[in-house]
């Protein structure tokens, strides 16, 4: 069974593949949450070069695990990117799955943020939030504790402190400071195996847990140790 914040649907557990107009996925206490791939498919994303990309050609060959973040000046962010970055290629290439990331920022700020992070994998902007929207990811700002998080290394006040002197140098926010992310895992094609929505700043989906939903194996990270397989 998903748990009261993730639902799965996947044809190992469901027998069947779900057709786009049979999508539809409920979390415990909230509305009915459904996946409109007509209304999403074209929408367009850019990526560090300012090349522009069709969301529907990200998982169209492949299952795909796809992270929508908050602002790029955000320390929790930046924690979990880092993290996300720790992912070995070959756990990916075994599954054959891959790893988008996506955020509310320009795309000029795609490869500093990137180099910043140690993330080698693909990263594209949606700088007018039209994906963040039409999946509905949430814009309230919730009191947290981040240290419940098993991907934020920093603390609050330090977080919050480096977020601002980012902000001064450059003078320019990266993104909305609202605006609330999500994960997904889709594809090939248009089907949905799993949806996660930020409830708050810390809300993100343990990657481990991305990873198990995909066929992926798990890794250890500096604040969710797992003892690998020798």
């Amino acid at each position: 069974m998903a748990d009261e914040k993730d639902v799965v649907t996947d044809p190992n557990e469901e027998g069947i593949l779900k057709t786009v107009d049979d999508l539809k996925m409920s979390r415990t206490e909230e509305p009915e949450y459904t996946v409109d791939f007509e209304k999403l498919r074209d929408k367009i994303v850019y990526d560090g070069m300012g090349n522009k990309i069709k969301f529907g050609d990200i998982y169209k060959m492949q299952k795909t695990i796809i992270v929508f973040v908050r602002h790029l000046l955000d320390f929790v962010t930046k924690d979990y990117v880092e993290d996300l970055g720790m992912i070995p290629l070959e756990y990916l290439q075994a599954s054959d799955v891959r790893l988008v990331a996506i955020g509310p920022a320009p795309y000029k700020f795609i490869n500093d943020f990137k180099k910043e992070t140690g993330f080698n994998y693909t990263f594209y902007c949606d700088p007018e939030r039209e994906l963040y929207k039409e999946l509905q990811l949430g814009q309230d700002l919730e009191p947290t504790d981040v240290s419940k998080s098993k991907h934020v290394k920093q603390n609050s006040l330090m977080g919050v402190l480096r977020g601002m002197w980012k902000i001064m140098r450059v003078q320019e926010w990266q993104g909305d400071v609202k605006q609330q992310g999500g994960a997904f895992i889709i594809g090939p094609g248009e089907v949905v195996h799993y949806t996660h929505i930020d409830r708050n700043q810390i809300d993100h989906a343990p990657i481990n847990d991305l990873l198990k939903k995909a066929g992926v194996q798990q890794v250890s990270f500096p604040k969710d140790p797992r003892v690998q397989d020798l």
